[in-house]
């Protein structure tokens, strides 16, 4: 008991640590789920980085879409992260992040589109941008803007 008493603040760390682990990889499973669902749902709507729409498109309505999000870390991602700014080398823990925040910002982006009744979204871009955190270097979240020209087919009359 008394080694508990001692080393109460190494323990609760570890404890801390642990819990942010099990959630944050429970959020990001939950959250990549919903992100395969709605990628499922949205197969329809094509997206292309070139710049111009096919020739073989008469007239067609064009209209600018966006989506944008914004994905924090968890602190267990934090903690790995400072080890390898100290050490050096890749960060693979904000990589999930990255990949997690640019698949949402698409599906955001293509359910606009599918709104305004598109199926092909062209000339798409992306701007990142790390929000900081407290200490110098450290990045808390991300922040991922998908752009793009919608294009809908005119309606007959």
């Amino acid at each position: 008991m008394e080694f508990l008493f001692q080393h109460f603040e190494l323990i609760l760390g570890v404890v801390l640590a642990m819990t942010g682990f099990i959630v944050g990889r429970m959020n990001e499973r939950r959250h990549y789920a919903s992100i395969r669902s709605r990628e499922r749902q949205l197969a329809g709507i094509l997206v292309f980085a070139v710049r111009f729409p096919p020739a073989s498109l008469t007239a067609p309505a064009m209209t600018l879409v966006a989506g944008s999000v914004v994905i924090a870390d968890d602190y267990f991602k934090s903690l790995l992260a400072g080890l390898h700014n100290f050490f050096g080398g890749r960060v693979r823990t904000y990589e999930s992040l990255l990949d997690r925040a640019r698949r949402e910002a698409v599906l955001r982006m293509k359910a606009q589109a599918r709104k305004l009744g598109a199926g092909m979204i062209v000339n798409v871009k992306f701007q990142t941008f790390a929000i900081p955190g407290r200490q110098p270097g450290s990045a808390r979240a991300v922040e991922v803007l998908a752009y793009g020209t919608a294009l809908a087919m005119p309606q007959p009359r």
